[in-house]
């Protein structure tokens, strides 16, 4: 089996010493490159072609935000998925971290074997959104513009229904549960949701419930 390939930006070099540590102790997974800020970050990430690059949010010059944005426009990147690292202090950049395209979030002091599974579970084209990250991007959610639900005149009831348990951190199975459809349907309207609503992931589809006023703070 071929090993996931990990690129880590950080511009703290003992962060991505420990990263690398943790990540290479798992047989299918390992570090192809790593970088101290965003711009140098995206240079290595177009040279190496990484499954997933763990990417921090703050660092000086080119921030992580930004050089997601510069990854994912790149059209020879449309593989890669992006993991932002964050705090507990850095819920302000939640919301415009999955508006440039991160599949999710992970704590600097994550378990490993959570760290493994991440890299595992958005390589296989999953988000990285637990109920808990997703109240927090909600929060960031209600300090931007005003709601614009015109964006979902083409979506049907079901589709609204789907969507709104999407935008609560909810997976497929536990979408089903709620709207009494099988996983596979339910897998099924996530995949037409992407298509209509032209989003890179279930990430992005979490941003368009809260921006469109589709689901709100408080509710769950």
């Amino acid at each position: 089996m071929t090993p996931l390939r990990v690129v880590l930006i950080d511009d703290q070099h003992l962060i991505r010493t420990g990263l690398r540590a943790v990540l290479e102790r798992a047989p299918d997974i390992t570090v192809v490159g790593e970088a101290g800020d965003g711009a140098r970050g995206v240079d290595v990430v177009l040279a190496e072609q990484p499954d997933v690059v763990l990417m921090d949010v703050r660092m000086p010059g080119v921030d992580g935000i930004e050089a997601t944005r510069r990854i994912l426009a790149d059209r020879r990147l449309t593989r890669v998925q992006v993991v932002m690292l964050t705090t507990f202090d850095d819920d302000e950049y939640l919301f415009e971290a999955i508006r440039a395209g991160a599949v999710g979030f992970l704590l600097k002091d994550t378990a490993p074997d959570a760290l493994r599974h991440a890299v595992r579970t958005v390589a296989g084209g999953d988000a990285l959104l637990s109920p808990a990250v997703t109240r927090r991007v909600l929060a960031a959610a209600a300090r931007s513009p005003v709601p614009d639900s015109g964006r979902l005149a083409g979506l049907t009831e079901r589709e609204r229904d789907v969507l709104a348990q999407v935008g609560a951190g909810r997976s497929n199975a536990e979408v089903g549960a709620a709207l009494h459809l099988s996983p596979d349907t339910a897998r099924t309207y996530v995949s037409r949701l992407l298509t209509k609503l032209n989003a890179r992931d279930r990430a992005q589809l979490v941003v368009i419930a809260y921006e469109t006023g589709l689901v709100r703070p408080g509710e769950r």
